[in-house]
């Protein structure tokens, strides 16, 4: 059995039926021509005559000098009662110009009967009659057969029958589909492996869905069981709950299941690949993601950072530069001496666990973490906090007063920030306005030290993020804020905690400009 599996990712037209996912046609021709960089095997762009934006897309994607990649259209098997020759849809899929073309069709009785409203031997036909005619046209056919799961637990006799009329009409594979997302892990293997003994595993290939949260689980087991092709959308982009995630699935055939692909000479290049669509589709990243995800190789206890340290796959299950990935310490009040000098040394920063000085950074720590601060996306914070018990701080300027007034004229808001700080020994008091009280505070700060730091033009503001800390309290409760600043070349995080929003707000605002100050 060969250990080689064909990659084929359905983002841009299954991942693009998840809730909240959407493409343009610019998007969708960068994303064609990143997989291809990356070394998928197959990229299905869409339906063809569905919108004007797969219209579009498919017209583009003619002109793609893609290396390896072939683009698949995607579409269904002709009508009951319409030959093949004379099938409309069939005719657009031909006219969209992929070299290969995936039809779905019906292998469940009941879909047959009850929605196709046609007899069980018409879509035998149905299947075999299409995929032999776009055969003809010189295209590659790949065939999905859908609820092909649900299919052979009704009627396994016929569940396969309609695979055997897709291979009849020359499909180069049968990808058998877990529509409804439902079927356990054994019973998925057991019937992947009566299809591997039926028509061999260069011909089958696996969709899943993760709606039992189970559809990377599945995809592997299908290739455990002779599946040569899965199917699969970056970051699990899906209909419902998803697809099975690409992004995960490949790591894990490459590092735990001994399969190759074209693509695993660039699996350094996942974790890129999985923030570039997610940067597209405009998500925030999953920091729980497997393999990718920024806090996949992060450790908070003590204990498993210092043992990390020493011996990394002591709790490090491969090594993360393999998936473009990295380790992370993060600081808490679980942290130790060993924890903090592992942190610093990840911030660049050289810091003796044995010193002094580190006493009273752990006891500030976790009196602070006691309050409600939270460093584990704060770095810049943690870092200032380092310089500060470690002597190393700098004083680039002093805030002496501050204030915000909000007013609303009508349908009009606005804000007004007044800050007044001391800036090598001058006072400076500057006024800004703003929709909202943190731009107004924002932009009264630049003005105040542009002129004396005019490396702040470059830093704007990249997120926002509040968290009420005890929601007993009602309104008066704590607020946590977390800032991400960014200046084009680094991204730094900052945080702020206090009764007042405004005041949580300004903490991590400062934080954010002290900590560009720094870098010099």
């Amino acid at each position: 059995m060969s250990n080689a599996v064909k990659i084929y990712d359905t983002t841009l037209r299954d991942g693009t039926q998840g809730e909240g996912i959407s493409f343009s046609v610019t998007d969708k021709l960068l994303i064609a021509e990143r997989l291809d960089a990356f070394g998928v095997d197959y990229i299905e762009g869409g339906f063809p005559g569905s919108n004007p934006r797969d219209i579009t897309f498919f017209a583009e994607a003619k002109k793609l000098k893609l290396k390896h990649a072939r683009l698949a259209a995607f579409g269904s098997t002709r009508r009951a009662g319409v030959k093949a020759s004379d099938d409309a849809q069939l005719r657009t899929l031909l006219d969209s110009g992929m070299p290969v073309l995936t039809i779905v069709g019906k292998t469940w009785t009941l879909h047959v009967t009850e929605i196709l409203k046609t007899t069980l031997e018409e879509n035998l036909a149905m299947i075999e009659d299409s995929t032999r005619y776009l055969v003809a046209q010189g295209r590659e056919v790949i065939y999905d057969a859908e609820h092909f799961f649900d299919g052979y637990k009704a009627d396994p006799d016929y569940a396969l029958k309609t695979l055997a009329a897709a291979l009849r009409g020359g499909a180069s594979n049968l990808s058998l589909c877990d529509t409804n997302g439902g079927t356990l892990v054994d019973e998925f293997k057991d019937i992947v492996a009566r299809a591997v003994t039926e028509f061999g595993g260069a011909k089958v290939g696996v969709h899943c869905h993760n709606d039992s949260g189970l559809g990377v689980a599945l995809t592997l087991a299908g290739v455990a069981a002779g599946a040569s092709l899965v199917q699969g959308t970056a970051n699990g982009y899906g209909e419902r709950v998803g697809n099975a995630n690409i992004t995960t699935v490949i790591p894990n055939l490459f590092l735990k299941m001994g399969r190759t692909a074209h693509c695993a000479p660039n699996l350094a290049q996942l974790r890129d690949l999985s923030l570039f669509f997610d940067e597209l589709a405009n998500l925030r990243p999953d920091p729980k993601a497997p393999f990718v995800g920024q806090s996949a190789f992060a450790h908070k206890g003590g204990l498993h950072a210092n043992a990390a340290q020493k011996v990394a796959r002591s709790y490090e299950h491969i090594d993360p530069a393999l998936v473009g990935n990295r380790t992370r310490v993060l600081v808490s009040d679980m942290a130790g001496r060993s924890s903090l000098a592992l942190k610093a040394k990840e911030l660049g920063l050289d810091l003796d666990e044995k010193r002094p000085e580190m006493k009273g950074l752990i006891e500030e720590l976790k009196e602070r973490e006691f309050r409600g601060y939270e460093y584990e996306a704060a770095d810049a914070s943690f870092r200032l906090l380092v310089a500060k018990h470690t002597g190393q701080a700098k004083e680039f300027f002093r805030v002496e007063t501050y204030r915000v007034i909000i007013e609303r004229h009508g349908a009009e808001l606005w804000a007004e920030a007044t800050v007044k700080l001391k800036v090598n020994g001058e006072i400076v008091h500057t006024v800004s306005e703003d929709a909202g009280p943190i731009g107004a505070l924002d932009k009264a700060l630049r003005l105040a030290l542009e002129k004396t730091y005019p490396q702040i033009r470059t830093m704007q503001l990249r997120d926002f993020k509040v968290r009420i800390l005890d929601g007993t309290n009602g309104a008066g409760a704590r607020t946590r804020v977390l800032i991400e600043s960014g200046d084009g070349e680094k991204i730094w995080g900052t945080v702020g905690v206090s009764d007042n929003i405004i005041d949580a707000s300004w903490e991590a605002l400062r934080e954010s400009v002290e900590y560009k100050l720094s870098l010099g």
